[in-house]
Parts: structure tokens; sequence; C-alpha cells
């Protein structure tokens, strides 16, 4: 499977439009009408746009892994609630050290006071 096959895959399974995910990515929908027909790829450039979009990493958009297996990609519910995107943030989290941890949770409750007050 190519990394276009994989990402029409993920769209399927996300019940995502190519409008919708072309708008999220930054690119034409024309740009996926290439990719359908096979002549081109998505630039290096946008690998990481997709990646954000599709909520999954690089690695399993560049080799396939929790794509092409028999794992289908979709959108959290009720019976599991994390992304692949989740884990490989937790993953990332457990990768950093103490106080890189402390001062990544004192961002994400600035965050949280910050969406409060625009809330009100």
């Amino acid at each position: 499977m190519t990394i276009s096959e994989r990402i029409l895959k993920v769209l399927k399974d996300r019940n995502m439009t190519q409008v919708e995910f072309a708008k999220q990515v930054g690119i034409a929908t024309s740009t996926i009408s290439e990719w359908k027909k096979k002549k081109t790829n998505p630039t290096a450039d946008k690998i990481m746009d997709i990646c954000n979009v599709l909520q999954i990493t690089p690695e399993q958009l560049l080799t396939g892994k929790g794509i092409e297996d028999e794992e289908e990609i979709v959108a959290a519910s009720p019976e599991s609630r994390f992304t692949p995107y989740d884990i490989q943030l937790i993953e990332d989290y457990h990768g950093l050290k103490e106080e890189q941890k402390k001062r990544l949770m004192a961002y994400v409750e600035a965050l949280k006071k910050i969406e409060s007050l625009e809330n009100m």
C-alpha cells in the first residue's frame, strides 16, 4: 500500500471527506485526485500536517503499521477513547525528563485557564 492509499483508507475509516481533509491540511483537492490516480504522493513538508489532521503518527503513515493491519483506525469511541495520536503523545511524554514533564503540565494547566477565561 502506498502512502496516498493509506491516507485514503484512513479518510474512509474516519468518514472524512476529501474536501474537508484538503482544507484542514492546506492542499488543493486536485492534489488528492492526483494521489488517487497514483501519479504522486504527498510532499515531505506536508507529512506532519497530514498526520496531525488524521491523528496518526508519521510511522503509521510511512510504514502502514496500524493502518494496513487488521486494526482499523477509527475516531475515538466510548469503548476506545484513545487514538494513535493520543498514544504517541503519551509515549513522547514518558520520554521526557522529570523537569520537562513538570513544565509541560504547567503549560497544560495554563491553557485550561486561558480556555475557561475565553469561554466566560
